[in-house]
């Protein structure tokens, strides 16, 4: 198949949906499949205000023809963005088939950076974009209960998956515990959460984002290390003691299935990710003590954590994606829907 990914989220941007979409367009292509991602790379970008490491697009008028010059036989809109907007316009106003996909609390994030705005309108938002779509996908049966609970609908699963060629048990060198986060440092993460905590040993803190300066200034006994990819990140995992993850808000969390495909159990809060993706007392430790959580994450089995990550593999999670795409209604992007008179 022809298949075209609309996303504002892409390289060089390193977050859990750039991580998920570069390995789906992945598996894709090895399995014989013409994958096409229409990005902000491909568009002229300005900067997200407040989060300037996001870009954004801002000559839309170019989406709709980059769509009909493909010819896609499917479309999927990974994002709320400029971007997705602009594309499902476009397929809307042609009565065209399309999926979509909502990979993080939108409304969360929105009220944590910006208070005054209500969950409700963050609500209002999604179910207005994805309204139209045929196939909504999520992560969990968790995710789609409770954005079913919100009045989304079409909602599907779609499991995501971690490359555990890269991300593999290693021997850990003896010494003391060392609590790793990995992740944007942005204030929908809770950072203070983990680096206000009195825990042996070292934080380590792996990626970058708004809040860096501050938390650096705050908190100058933690390591930060800035963004990490490939071996070096995978040596991070390794040799971690315990990830910790203190969020609250993310659909799911793929360092923490990165972490346990290296050994590392994982310290979280009771919360829709962790308790998605965490085996308790297994896997990891969820408490709303987080401390007491990292404590006993320390005494978990690091073999089993490894064994339990492995089953999760990319292409399983490429393949539910292309399921949810045969189920888009009869043959939606006809030769004829690229006429140059629809441009």
């Amino acid at each position: 198949m022809r298949i075209l990914i609309v996303s504002d989220a892409w390289a060089p941007q390193v977050n859990g949906v750039v991580t998920s979409l570069q390995a789906l367009v992945s598996e894709l292509r090895a399995m014989g499949h013409l994958v096409k991602l229409l990005s902000p790379q491909d568009f002229r970008r300005l900067p997200c205000p407040s989060y300037a490491e996001i870009p954004l697009a801002w000559d839309l008028w170019r989406v709709g023809p980059a769509i009909r010059d493909f010819r896609p036989d499917c479309v999927h809109l990974a994002t709320e963005g400029p971007l997705g907007w602009a594309a499902r316009r476009w397929l809307k106003r042609r009565g065209l088939a399309f999926s979509s996909a909502i990979h993080t609390r939108f409304p969360e994030y929105v009220h944590t950076r910006w208070p005054r705005i209500p969950l409700r309108w963050g609500y209002a938002y999604l179910r207005r974009f994805h309204r139209p779509s045929q196939a909504v996908l999520v992560s969990t049966e968790r995710l789609r209960e409770e954005f079913a609970s919100h009045g989304l609908r079409h909602l599907r699963l779609w499991h995501k998956g971690v490359d555990t060629g890269l991300f593999r048990a290693r021997s850990r060198e003896a010494g003391e515990p060392v609590f790793l986060y990995v992740g944007r440092l942005a204030a929908e993460k809770n950072l203070r959460a983990f680096l206000e905590l009195e825990l042996p040993g070292r934080k380590r803190l792996v990626g970058d984002g708004p809040q860096r300066a501050e938390l650096q200034r705050d908190y100058p006994q933690a390591q930060f290390l800035g963004y990490l990819s490939g071996e070096a990140l995978a040596a991070q995992f390794a040799a971690a003691s315990v990830l910790v993850f203190p969020s609250r808000t993310d659909t799911l969390g793929l360092v923490m299935l990165e972490a346990l495909a290296c050994g590392t159990p994982v310290a979280a809060f009771p919360v829709a990710g962790p308790l998605d993706v965490l085996q308790a007392g297994v896997t990891g430790v969820m408490d709303e003590d987080l401390a007491q959580a990292c404590r006993a994450a320390l005494q978990l089995d690091r073999a089993i954590c490894a064994e339990q990550a492995a089953r999760q593999s990319w292409r399983a999670s490429a393949l539910e994606f292309l399921a949810s795409q045969a189920l888009l209604d009869g043959e939606p992007l006809a030769q004829e829907d690229w006429l140059p008179a629809q441009a």
